[in-house]
């Protein structure tokens, strides 16, 4: 079990339900150690201001965890957390080890810019 105030996705249909119900997921899956707690907390000082962007953990050693595991883009990837950033039910970036809030800011405003319309 993950010790974090986020949302736990502990299955693979979770996971699959999570992604197809929300436009913009940040999923973060990794264990309780120092290059992924950093990145917990990043996401759980988001949340308030990044509404429109549904954040949540899964454990890295959980069997079912292979549906962030296994998917090519983190093939290479040599250290965890690894972080999933899904929009309409589609992988549009994926990154690995700590982040920092400035990087993690970067994406999500990169990735889940708001629509404004004028």
């Amino acid at each position: 079990m993950l010790y974090t105030n986020l949302h736990h996705v502990m299955t693979a249909a979770e996971h699959q339900k999570l992604i197809n119900e929300n436009q913009n997921v940040m999923i973060c899956c990794g264990r309780m150690g120092p290059m992924c707690i950093p990145v917990y907390g990043i996401m759980e000082d988001l949340e308030e201001e990044y509404k429109h962007v549904k954040f949540a953990d899964m454990e890295f050693d959980n069997p079912e965890a292979y549906v962030i595991r296994d998917v090519p883009e983190v093939r290479g990837f040599m250290g965890i957390p690894f972080t999933m950033y899904y929009k309409n039910g589609k992988l549009v970036k994926a990154t690995s080890s700590i982040q920092s809030m400035s990087q993690v800011r970067a994406i999500l405003d990169n990735e889940f810019a708001p629509v404004t319309v004028s």
